[in-house]
Order: C-alpha cells, then structure tokens, then sequence
C-alpha cells in the first residue's frame, strides 16, 4: 500500500527516520492502517497514523483513531498496582490471599503479589476454559482462578500468564481499593494524563475505535519469511501444551470487535488506545529528566518505583512462551524475545503488532498501534522497524 502522500502527523527534527519506516511498514511490511508517537524527555517528537480505520475498510485512520492493543494492555495496567504500591496500599511481598483469600485454595497461598505481576503464580490457564460471556462478566474469572489448581509452585517458574491475567489482576486491584480496574485507570491515570486509553470502552466512544482482523505479512528481504523454531511452532500447535492451553482461557475465542468484549474489563488483552496516549503514559512513567511535567501532566512513578517496573524478577525459558524472557514487575524487559530501545528499556507487546515501552536511559518512551495483526506474539517486524528509526534517532 503506497501511503507516502497520505501519512498525517508531525515529526521533530532528527526523528525523520521514524517516518521513513513507518512509510516503509505500508509499502513493504503488509500495514494495513496504524499511528506511532514517540516522546523524548516528556515531548512528542513523533506523531503519525495513515492508512485505513478498519483493516477491512476504506475510512481513513483519523487522528483520534483507537485500536485494541491486545496484550500491551497489561504494560499500562500494571501500573496500577505499582501505584498501590507507592502509596503504601499494596505490598508486592505479601500473599495474595492476604487481600483475596479465596486465592490460597490449590497450592496457592504461597504465591505473593510480585509472583503474580511476573508470571510466576503458576495459573497461566484453566482446566474448564471460560466461555466468552464468562471471561466478560467479572465474576466467573476471578472465582475459576481462585479455584484452580498451580501448575508450579508459585514463584518458583515462570510462564506468560497470557490470559489468566486479566483476572488475576482486575481482582487483586478490586480487593485492595473497591474499584473495577478499568474504573480506577479512567480516574486515577487516563483522566489526569488525558490519555484516549481505556481497559473497558465507554459507548460513547465505540465510534472512535477502528475494527482489527489477520493480515499476511508481506515478504521481506529476497521474499525470505522468518520462521519460528520447531519447538516453538510445535507448542503452539499442540492443544494440550501449556502454551495452548494458557492462549486458550477464553474458548471459543472471543471476536474482539464485539462491542461487548470491548467494553468488558479485561486488562491482560482487552485495552483500547491511541498509540499517542500508549506512549504519553510511558512518557508518564520515566518523567523528563529534569523530572518536570509531560506536556503538562504529572510524573507517575517516583524513582523507586520505577526501579520496581523494570528490575528483573523473571529470566530463562517461559514455560508458556517457550523462548527465553524477561520480566519485571508487571513490564517485559529488552531481550532477544521482546526487542526494546536498550538494555534498561521496559514495557509491553501485544500479540499480532501493538507495542509501547519506555527507555529512562535515552527518555524516550514509545507507541505503536496497527488494525492489521500479524503472526508473531512479542516482536513484530512492523514495530521492530519503528525502533529500529527511534535507536537511530536517540
């Protein structure tokens, strides 16, 4: 798709590259319709969308344009209980039958709140999957995950808790503050920050959101496509593999452009953002390095805090995802499965495209949504193309 005459927005000096491969993403890379923004020490540098609203549609992307992003969901809402954390409500050492007792049940009582931010609380799936007006309701999830059994001994593994997630977190959050997630992100996080992110989309805003659906990669370099290792492919493919049945909590899986499933609260795979605020709240996070506003919002984390969201708590072979991660609390960090800006970068792909993430180190914080969903779960070659330009630029 030629969209080098149609590619709205704005770039700062220096970041021009940035634009090149968001072009280049179109004419060589499949894109369908998608934005990127880019912040630098708490200033939008980048700004741009182009393509279609609907990966089935003629509309233009517009500039208030919103998509699902999937599983960077779970980078923004793990903020959430970070911030617990700083205001002394939530202790990440504590169990997590301390706040929800219910949880101990099936060799869980050991499993402490940090276990559950960085995929080591040994529920990745369920033994009865959730029908998709189960996953939805806010009830039936939280209560399966208090009733099922650990596949490890908490925090003594860990594996992408791919699904589970979203209930595991949404519940803990309700437990400690009385609030849904989705209502405590809108009040305490979006609405300050004017972000155009929500975990459970308001009517009034349906309009806005663009509808997603599988697209082909296109072939790159010498029409070479990139593989995954057998072992990967095979987990993947096998139904009765941890990975599998972790991916498959939700059966039949649920059509994500069902007015109904965006407005459920479902934080591990269900926000709905721009990529401007996706990378405003990671802009958020690291603060400017003079620690003063973000085009005119307050910094989230202090600098304990976010030495929290991106110290290791996780590293070697995930036994869902079967490759090598890392995780911090709450946050993926850089490495071979999940490339970033740097070694200090920290943040959160979802599965098919979307990224956003954030680099103290060079101030940059990032934002890549797209409709078209490609294969692949932590490094799409779209987004890694787009940092790929900022690592240049920065």
């Amino acid at each position: 798709m030629d969209v080098q005459g149609t590619v709205q927005g704005t770039v700062a000096d220096g970041f021009e590259a940035v634009r090149d491969a968001f072009v280049g993403n179109f004419d060589r890379r499949g894109e369908r319709g998608a934005a990127v923004a880019v912040y630098r020490d708490g200033h939008k540098v980048v700004d741009l969308w182009a393509g279609t609203r609907d990966v089935d549609g003629p509309e233009p992307w517009a500039v208030d344009t919103a998509q699902i992003v999937r599983s960077a969901t779970k980078g923004v809402a793990a903020v959430v209980p970070l911030l617990l954390h700083q205001r002394g409500q939530l202790d990440l050492d504590a169990p997590v039958a301390t706040y929800w007792p219910e949880f101990k049940a099936g060799g869980k009582d050991r499993a402490l709140v940090r276990h559950l931010l960085a995929h080591r609380a040994g529920v990745p799936l369920l033994d009865r999957p959730l029908t998709p007006a189960e996953a939805m309701d806010g009830e039936s999830g939280p209560r399966a995950i208090a009733a099922q059994r650990a596949v490890w001994e908490p925090g003594t593994e860990h594996g992408y808790h791919a699904q589970t997630y979203s209930w595991l977190l949404s519940e803990l959050v309700r437990r400690v503050t009385g609030r849904r997630i989705g209502r405590w992100l809108a009040e305490e996080i979006a609405r300050p920050l004017d972000l155009d992110f929500w975990v459970g989309l308001p009517p009034e805003e349906a309009h806005r959101v663009g509808r997603i659906g599988p697209v082909e990669a296109a072939p790159v370099g010498g029409g070479l496509k990139i593989r995954p290792k057998r072992s990967v492919a095979d987990a993947y493919h096998d139904p009765h593999s941890l990975t599998s049945r972790a991916f498959g909590a939700i059966d039949p899986a649920p059509d994500e452009n069902d007015p109904a499933y965006r407005a459920a609260e479902l934080p591990a795979s269900a926000g709905i953002s721009t990529a401007r605020a996706l990378a405003r709240v990671y802009a958020a996070m690291i603060g400017p390095v003079d620690s003063g506003p973000v085009d005119g919002g307050t910094r989230l984390f202090a600098p304990a805090t976010l030495a929290l969201a991106r110290t290791e708590e996780s590293s070697g072979p995930d036994r869902v995802l079967v490759v090598h991660t890392r995780f911090g609390l709450g946050f993926m960090l850089h490495g071979p499965a999940a490339p970033l800006l740097g070694p200090g970068s920290f943040g959160h792909p979802g599965r098919g495209g979307s990224l956003g993430f954030a680099d103290p180190e060079s101030g940059i914080a990032f934002g890549y949504v797209t409709n078209g969903l490609q294969k692949g779960v932590t490094a799409d070659p779209r987004a890694q193309a787009l940092v790929r330009a900022v690592r240049a630029a920065a």
